[in-house]
Formats: structure tokens, C-alpha cells, sequence
């Protein structure tokens, strides 16, 4: 079952986030991870925040391997656990 996942970044500029991306492209999991449908940053500097839609949560979490360890080493954090939702209807234009 598809998932929303709603992540809350600390420590995190649109600098940081393109470098982070810069280094998961390196790494070869960016852009195109399995199981991602949807990523979307928004937000204002300094109040920026991402939401996903994943296949599956373990998609999503296998994922994570790879890209924690990014985030850790670019000093973002999170103030919160991810959230997570279960999917009841997705709309394409």
C-alpha cells in the first residue's frame, strides 16, 4: 500500500539540500529511488520541509539506509519521526 511521508528537517537550507541531492545522485540512489512516486521540498528558508509518497514503507525505509547517513554527515537533523499515512486515493492530472 502507498504511503505519504511528511519529514521535518532542522539545520537545512536549499545549499544543504542540493548538496545532499548532489551526493545521493553521486551515490546513485537519486533521482529515481525504487518505490518513489512523489518528492516535493516547499517551504521558506530556514522553515523547509519535504513530503514523499513511497510504494511501500519499506521502500521508503530502505531508502533511509542511504540517505541518513548523508543527512547526519551535512549536520541536518529533524525535529520529529517522520510522518507516515496510508494512501487512499492518489490524482494525476
Amino acid at each position: 500500500m502507498s504511503i505519504v511521508v511528511r519529514l521535518s528537517p532542522t539545520n537545512v537550507t536549499r545549499q544543504t539540500y542540493d548538496e545532499v541531492e548532489s551526493r545521493l545522485e553521486s551515490a546513485g540512489v537519486w533521482p529515481n529511488p525504487d518505490g518513489l512516486e512523489f518528492h516535493v521540498l516547499f517551504g521558506s528558508e530556514g522553515n523547509l520541509r519535504v513530503s514523499e509518497i513511497w510504494d511501500s514503507r519499506e521502500q521508503f525505509e530502505a531508502f533511509g539506509e542511504h540517505l541518513m547517513p548523508i543527512l547526519s554527515d551535512a549536520g541536518v537533523g529533524f525535529s520529529a519521526e517522520p510522518e507516515v499515512f496510508e494512501v487512499h486515493n492518489i490524482v494525476k492530472r
